[in-house]
């Protein structure tokens, strides 16, 4: 009898692979195209961590799933290596990305090779070779020339740990994405893609595409569409008005105060004499704490001396400054209606300021409210609008400000446009020159790519300039317009932007002249199967849905959405925190890769929970994995010792149609752990066997060999079969063969299990109950007592409820 070796198993055949060139696409000849993506690491440590081995996994099992269905599955990789996480690592390690990345990403290409993924290497992508960059800078010069890019200044999150700004999206809780440390802000020349052009589109197809429900639900709710009321209320002694917008119309008649943000255009305009000591401080203070801390802390403000007018009932309306209203949301003020908005009531009641009930609640008896009611109700205290519903008083109020000019309904959204500078180093530089004279001006696309020139110091500055700025040859240049001395654009682009387009490169790496083919792209995209983290449903996959769109516009793409499927993969947690190398809690794959074989590990990480959960890792149950795939080769092993052929039962071959069904469904849901478990299960009833039907063998190889690829082919390869096992038929099966002839239902009283009876597969309500009162132990429990209601669930259970 022949062990099972892994380590040499699998050295055999990625050698045999490699050399038969098998997962080698002919991306022009292939007749039924299949794009199977999954989304490229950021090369920022030395090596791929336990987390990108799960979600790499499920996407190679699916793929070679939907190869073995017939399908020309085209896979590739690549690496998302520019950016703050991959400089960050640099820095860290004290070498320079120039010579760290490059080793990062021959150590990534080598791990993926030993866990035997199906990709086709002739298709690679590195963000940080100029060949590709080339074509993201060409990106930005596209969007810049409809108008679609542009430089301006805004207050921007600032992160001091990065030394750089960040996009909304980048800025979880106040925190930065990459570091966690609590953000800033700052006003800053930057530049922004206007993908708020794009947000109803980007809105509206949410409901048509083939996505996990939770990344649509996430887009939607960071597109944050609102429907209210834009009003203005009026400055007293000024010509100045303060706008705001609200979704709660209704209550306009309770507004008591109003709030500004510290960093309001009109506060030093408006701040009454007396008043302007206290507020410069206050501004001063506000501005130093961060965007967590003003959300979260204490609620603090200042009376700027100055009034509003509400132009509905003509009352006096204090405007204070409170650091809790921030600029870079809606207008940056807000009408303080006290008794409908929790923030709001806390503020009143700390600075004494009044609290008018305007929505009353369901049996109010008009006492004072002890906490704010922010639910719909009747409306009261509000003149010609008492006693209507909220809905029908905000569409009234509405149309009464509508007709005195003085406010308008309005739809209003959370996005704002993407900012793309980073004043850092390690990124593609942006393709833009200042001149004095024309003002920003594109570089030649003749001239690209603008290289990212080697800089010995390439620390950030922690100022308003990136590195870049210092490197006077890079700077200095000529206008393309003018001829005059001009000075290059020292920012470079976000690594959102170089992750944006990736999947429009991969079949078209070939070519020098142009970012994607138009056949190809025609023929391979949008890519068929997206499988990828959650994490990222604001922040990649909202800028490449947008990237798309605009390019569709412009006429370089045939269609608008670039992913026909994506499904969200769950997230592995080392003791209750997300592996990943920004927290320090990576788990090596090596280790398990040396003692226990590819085809182990990845069985074990796709049996160990559910593929869209993920869940907290553990090896403990990777001795069982590791002895299944022992049984599995000792089985073969069998077989091929066995004297003659035994004829196939019946019910062996049904159970075989079942296990198929099964498995089938499974993997096409990408259910990977209990499809695992069903086949254990059929290997288990194998063992049983006293001699082996070829067609059993056979079926359970071919339903394993997505997930042990290795292992696979080489028992294949020992029954006699052709080479190779990936490119073999998915086995078939048959509905009525694989149907139960008999299934066991439980039978219950009162949700307590009596006894369980056979009955045949699919039997009626009817039929299951009658067997069911015929058991005696159910007789016995029953006895004279009506049942007063029964619950069935075919093929599984009959509950009869009874009275006491």
């Amino acid at each position: 009898m022949t062990r099972y070796d892994p380590q040499a198993v699998e050295a055999k055949w990625r050698d045999h692979w490699a050399e038969t060139g098998i997962y080698e696409i002919d991306v022009r000849a292939v007749e039924r195209p299949f794009f199977n993506l999954m989304m490229f690491p950021y090369p920022s440590a030395e090596g791929l961590h336990i987390g990108n081995v799960f979600a790499f996994t499920g996407v190679d099992i699916f793929g070679r799933f939907t190869a073995m269905q017939g399908h020309d599955v085209f896979e590739p990789f690549g690496y998302d290596a520019f950016g703050i996480h991959s400089e960050n690592f640099a820095l860290k390690q004290n070498t320079h990305p120039m010579t760290l990345i490059p080793s990062n990403i021959s150590n990534f290409r080598g791990q993926m090779k030993q866990l035997g993924m199906r990709i086709d290497w002739g298709h690679e992508v590195d963000t940080t070779d100029p060949a590709y960059y080339r074509w993201t800078q060409w990106l930005f010069l596209q969007l810049f020339k409809q108008g679609l890019a542009e430089k301006r200044s805004a207050p921007v999150n600032w992160c001091p740990s990065c030394k750089t700004v960040l996009a909304d999206e980048q800025v979880i809780d106040g925190r930065c994405e990459r570091c966690s440390t609590e953000i800033t802000h700052r006003d800053l020349e930057q530049w922004f893609l206007k993908i708020t052009d794009y947000t109803e589109r980007l809105l509206e197809n949410l409901d048509s595409i083939d996505w996990s429900p939770i990344v649509k639900t996430a887009q939607r709710n960071w597109i944050g569409r609102s429907e209210g009321l834009e009003t203005s209320f009026a400055v007293e002694g000024t010509s100045e008005t303060l706008t705001f917008f609200t979704t709660r119309p209704d209550t306009i008649f309770g507004v008591t105060f109003m709030v500004l943000a510290p960093e309001h255009t009109l506060v030093s305009q408006i701040t009454a004499l007396e008043q302007k000591d206290a507020v410069d401080s206050y501004v001063s203070s506000a501005m130093a704490k961060t965007a967590i801390d003003r959300q979260q802390m204490e609620r603090t403000g200042v009376f700027t001396g100055a009034y509003a007018t509400n132009p509905l009932n003509a009352e006096r309306i204090p405007i204070w400054i409170g650091d809790y209203v921030l600029s870079t949301v809606g207008t940056g003020a807000i009408m303080a209606v006290p008794a409908h908005d929790t923030r709001d009531f806390d503020f009143a009641r700390k600075f004494g300021l009044p609290i008018k009930v305007v929505v009353a609640p369901p049996d109010w008896s008009g006492d004072d409210f002890e906490e704010a009611y922010t639910e719909q109700g009747t409306i009261v205290n509000s003149g010609e609008f008492n006693g209507m519903a909220s809905d029908e008083a905000s569409e009234a109020i509405v149309k009464k400000l509508e007709r005195d000019g003085t406010g308008e309904h309005k739809v209003t959204y959370r996005l704002r446009d993407w900012l793309i500078s980073r004043q850092r180093y390690w990124g593609p530089p942006i393709p833009i020159i200042h001149c004095p004279d024309c003002g920003p001006v594109a570089v030649p696309e003749d001239q690209l790519p603008v290289e990212l020139p080697y800089v010995e110091e390439f620390r950030p500055t922690g100022t308003a300039e990136s590195p870049l700025a210092l490197v006077e040859s890079f700077v200095n240049t000529t206008c393309p317009e003018c001829g005059k001395n001009a000075k290059r654009e020292t920012d470079v682009s976000d690594t959102f932007l170089d992750s944006s387009w990736y999947f429009l490169r991969y079949p078209s790496t070939s070519f020098d002249d142009r970012p994607f083919d138009a056949e190809l792209t025609k023929k391979w995209l949008p890519v068929s199967n997206y499988i990828g983290g959650k994490e990222h449903s604001v922040l990649h996959l909202l800028y490449s849905r947008f990237i798309t769109m605009a390019l569709h516009d412009m006429g370089h793409l045939p269609f608008e959405e670039p992913y026909e499927r994506f499904r969200a993969h769950g997230v592995l947690i080392l003791e209750g925190a997300k592996i990943s190398k920004s927290r320090g809690n990576v788990v090596n794959p090596d280790d398990y890769v040396a003692s226990h074989g590819a085809d182990t590990l990845r069985t074990y990480l796709m049996f160990s929970g559910r593929y869209d959960e993920g869940g907290d890792f553990s090896d403990k149950g990777i001795e069982g994995v590791y002895r299944f795939l022992h049984r599995a080769w000792d089985l073969v092993d069998r077989y091929r010792r066995q004297d003659g052929e035994p004829e196939l039962p019946e019910e062996a071959e049904r159970l075989r149609h079942r296990v198929i069904r099964k498995v089938t469904l499974d993997v096409a849901g990408l259910k990977f752990n209990t499809a695992i478990a069903a086949l254990m299960e059929f290997s288990n009833e194998l063992q049983r066997r006293p001699a082996l039907h070829a067609t059993e063998v056979r079926t359970l190889l071919l339903l394993l060999a997505p997930f042990a690829p290795y292992v696979t082919e080489d028992l294949w390869e020992q029954i006699g079969g052709e080479y190779s096992i990936h490119q073999q038929a998915w086995p078939a099966y048959d509905d009525e063969l694989a149907m139960l002839l008999e299934v066991e239902v439980a039978v219950q009283i009162n949700g307590k299990t009596r006894d369980v009876i056979n009955a045949a597969a699919g039997s009626d309500e009817d039929v299951v109950v009658e067997l069911a009162k015929q058991s005696e132990r159910v007789q016995r429990y029953l006895g004279e007592r009506p049942v007063v209601k029964t619950i069935f669930v075919p093929d599984r259970l009959v509950n009869f409820v009874i009275k006491p």
